[in-house]
């Protein structure tokens, strides 16, 4: 983003359209909005309904994808996808076939009519102050359950998390929710989402509080661990899922425990870093397919997935019942080895092609892969030091997890309530410490915030920079300022500014164009003007904002031309001036809502 602009400069595009429709919802009493907004139990009252809410949503989804995975595949109900491998080549052919082509024509469809509503709820939380649409999150569930139905290689998580925070943020408006009371109940859709879809509350509250709300505060603790508790009850008695069972006896801590789980740490950082920018990579070859404006992106993707599949059935749906096989088989280095490989493949293809989904669980499964494959060949040279396949397993998952999700604390309790284990937890502590380490220093993104880095966007985690945005150049600017012509003479100019009267003087050129500052001080310390003009003192010439810069980029402009006030100018080909900006007003500006936003993330 430009912001000290030259006349070839192109404009500075203001801030994207992606927000919700901003049409005023039904709201509820004002009985009901006041107790919620006043009383902090009220607010924990809401985060339970929403609990409840999406544990029943998840439920849902799971079932229904559990029920097209047994109709489509013609597996046993209860089997999972990944972990079948009876599935008839026709069928793996055919089904990711046919549901490429369902997807590309909804796409088609309603590609214009949803344009711009598809802010998830990181994207939400960081832009537009909670609000996520609810037609949007509608299609984007949709279509992520069509993918994983079909077979793609992607995780319901991504769906499962955008439905209950578009439902969270209906709730929210109906409420008349303050903007930071929003992005808690977006984050309290989240928590419930992920608690139900791993029945683990400790690690859906630590992922609302970081991925989705971008910090932990007291204020906020209570309602994300109601909302996180009272979805994982409704899971656990409407679906019944089980740990996953780790087998053998896990390595104890030691001193060579704790070695080897920081060397899979680092592995783990690196493979993720690789598995991001492979679907990067992937995304950008798809996007170059151009027949038939794209259309086929998804049938080559589907037929290519179908061809790994049929090399092994492990890399069709997010992978839980593979990860779960593995683990109590016992494989070989090689099997290992083969299935890390083809579903790494498979993620990459099925997100770069344009299946929807998440990487969440295939980041887990991927991680449990290196863990086991590390185990496997270290255990026949070192037998008495190397780490138990299950305890490398749970670590290389978190690791890997960390490094791609960018949530440590969420993948650890998710370590300790998938396993049951205190040991193992200490291990996936180490791992996932290095990991996150390792990517933020060398990478600095998870995948989300990678990937909203592709679309252009400055977005690095979901803290509240909407509001950043919302502050401008057009909005700063005082539009009373002094011109004059820049072939006025400078005698003629000290009789027009006296001392005193103004600081700074807009030049502008004979088609009206900016033309220069000339500072008053400056004017009047001209010893001998003589015939000299006002164009001779001018400064600052090509170095102007447009309306939309926003305010950090204001302040980063002063920073960089050492100026004390900018001109606003309407466009970089007129470049007419109107209005100026000075560096005490937005500073001042910049700490006053900054100080504002602070007390309302801390205090309510």
């Amino acid at each position: 983003m430009s912001v000290v602009s030259r006349p070839d400069t192109p404009a500075v595009s203001g801030p994207t359209s992606a927000a919700p429709a901003a049409s005023a919802p039904w709201r509820l009493p004002a009985v009901v909005r006041n107790f919620v907004r006043n009383r902090e139990i009220g607010l924990v009252m809401v985060a339970v309904v929403i609990g409840l809410l999406s544990g029943l949503l998840v439920a849902i989804i799971w079932r229904l994808s559990e029920f097209a995975h047994a109709v489509l595949f013609n597996i046993p109900f209860d089997t999972r996808l990944s972990a079948n491998g009876v599935i008839s080549w026709q069928r793996t052919l055919l089904v990711p076939l046919g549901g490429a082509v369902i997807l590309t024509i909804i796409g088609v469809f309603y590609a214009g009519r949803f344009k711009g509503r598809l802010a998830d709820a990181i994207e939400a939380n960081a832009l537009y102050g909670g609000r996520v649409s609810m037609r949007g999150s509608l299609l984007i569930s949709l279509q992520t359950l069509l993918s994983n139905g079909c077979g793609a290689s992607v995780g319901l998580e991504a769906g499962y998390t955008q439905i209950c925070a578009a439902f969270s943020s209906q709730i929210g408006q109906r409420l008349a929710a303050r903007r930071a009371d929003m992005r808690l109940l977006v984050a309290c859709g989240a928590a419930g989402a992920i608690s139900a879809a791993f029945t683990a509350p400790l690690a859906g509250a630590f992922f609302a509080f970081e991925v989705v709300l971008g910090a932990y505060t007291s204020a906020s603790l209570v309602p994300v661990i109601a909302s996180a508790v009272s979805s994982w009850l409704v899971m656990r008695n409407l679906v019944h899922p089980s740990f996953l069972q780790i087998p053998g006896v896990p390595t104890p801590a030691s001193v060579e425990m704790i070695g080897q789980t920081m060397l899979l740490g680092v592995l783990c950082a690196f493979f993720s870093i690789l598995v991001m920018l492979a679907v990067a990579f992937s995304e950008r070859v798809f996007q170059s397919i151009s027949i038939w404006r794209g259309a086929l992106r998804l049938v080559i993707g589907a037929l290519l997935l179908s061809g790994l599949a049929l090399l092994s059935p492990t890399v069709l749906g997010s992978g839980h019942g593979a990860m779960q096989l593995l683990l109590i088989t016992n494989p070989t280095w090689l099997m290992l080895l083969t299935t890390l490989i083809l579903k790494t493949l498979a993620s990459a293809i099925s997100l770069g092609a344009g299946f929807r989904g998440g990487l969440f669980f295939a980041s887990l499964m991927l991680g449990s892969l290196i863990g086991q494959l590390y185990s496997t060949v270290l255990t026949p040279y070192f037998p008495d030091i190397a780490l138990q396949p299950g305890t490398a397993a749970v670590a290389g998952m978190v690791a890997l997890g960390t490094g791609v999700i960018g949530a440590p604390f969420s993948m650890i309790c998710l370590a300790l309530e998938l396993t049951g284990d205190f040991w193992v937890t200490i291990g996936a502590v180490v791992a996932a410490s290095m990991s996150a380490l390792i990517v933020r220093e060398l990478f600095g993104y998870s995948f989300a915030t990678w990937r909203f880095h592709l679309r252009g966007e400055t977005i690095r985690g979901p803290q509240d920079i909407g509001w950043v945005k919302q502050i401008s150049a057009a909005t700063l600017m005082r539009t009373d300022f002094p011109t004059a012509p820049g072939d006025l003479p400078i005698v003629e100019a000290q009789k027009l500014f006296p001392p005193g009267r103004v600081k700074h003087i807009v030049l502008r050129h004979v088609d009206g164009s900016y033309g220069g500052i000339v500072n008053s001080a400056e004017l009047h310390g001209v010893p001998d003007p003589a015939e000299a003009v006002l164009e001779t003192l001018a400064q600052q010439r090509d170095q102007f904002l447009q309306p939309q810069v926003t305010v950090r980029d204001i302040l980063a402009a002063f920073d960089r031309t050492e100026a004390d006030v900018l001109v606003v100018i309407d466009n970089a080909q007129d470049r007419r001036a109107i209005g100026t900006v000075s560096e005490a007003h937005v500073l001042r500006t910049y700490s006053t809502e900054l100080e504002r936003r602070n007390q309302e993330v801390f205090f309510r």
